[in-house]
């Protein structure tokens, strides 16, 4: 469904953030990126929506198709409307709206597709939503913010969501609830799902299949249950101890390097 192949970008013409990235995303799968802070997963995500004008970034080389079709010289907005909606980290909610009014603007993707919005299909997902349907989104909590976010993006009734750091400064409920509604869209739906995450554990219990980045490169992949099994995935995104050995961390730096084995 989605495709990115060997693609360069840079930002301000002169930093460059990805280097030779290739990834797929198959209809009806959710597949997930994970890197440490830095690697060019958000800019991955930006690049296939066509985001990174806003930012001074320029795709310069690869090629990125959505439904087999180019999604270059298309405006974001127009990639919403076929299909392609892009949940951004952050939220980025309409903060000055109501609830009711952020999915009622959401329902503009919709527009020459003879589809009609359905709102209570998202209030059923999260009735906290329609408890506060009346109220201004920027009083929000932020894990209430972020079902709304994800109540945008079911509004526009996508084939497929890319999602940003969705568990980013929510509590444990909360992340478990906004992953438990990832899994039921994808099962019931069949939406597709590109979802970047730095919480490998809540990605994995989700995704079929995962992508490892480091400095704007892909230096990994796999089913998941592939990666969960790496010692390596096992010691710097899992924390979990091998060979019966303490606890290791990604943020020792040196140590990281020296046991990055898929660099070699």
């Amino acid at each position: 469904m989605l495709s990115i192949e060997n693609i360069e970008v840079t930002y301000h013409h002169t930093v460059q953030a990805l280097r030779g990235l290739s990834l797929e995303v198959p209809e009806g799968k959710i597949v997930t990126l994970l890197g440490t802070n830095g690697a060019g997963k958000s800019t991955t995500l930006k690049a296939a929506s066509n985001l990174l004008a806003m930012e001074n970034g320029h795709v310069g080389e690869g090629r990125i198709s959505f439904r087999g079709e180019s999604v270059f010289g298309i405006t974001p907005d127009k990639l919403v409307q076929r299909g392609l909606f892009h949940v951004r980290e952050g939220r980025r909610i309409f903060s000055e709206m109501t609830v009711e009014d952020n999915l009622i603007a959401a329902a503009y993707a919709l527009d020459g597709r003879g589809v009609k919005p359905d709102y209570d299909k998202v209030y059923a997902f999260f009735p906290r939503l329609k408890e506060r349907k009346s109220q201004i989104a920027g009083y929000l909590s932020g894990g209430e913010q972020q079902m709304l976010a994800f109540g945008r993006a079911m509004v526009a009734q996508p084939s497929m969501i890319l999602m940003d750091e969705p568990s980013l400064g929510l509590a444990p409920k909360i992340v478990e609830e906004i992953f438990a509604t990832i899994r039921r869209l994808n099962a019931e739906d069949g939406v597709s799902i590109l979802l970047v995450e730095q919480n490998a554990g809540v990605a994995f219990s989700v995704a079929d299949y995962g992508y490892i980045m480091e400095s704007g490169q892909i230096v990994m992949e796999g089913p998941v249950d592939k990666l969960r099994d790496d010692k390596d995935i096992r010691s710097f995104y899992l924390g979990v101890a091998t060979e019966g050995t303490a606890r290791e961390s990604f943020r020792d730096i040196k140590h990281y390097k020296r046991r990055k084995r898929w660099l070699s």
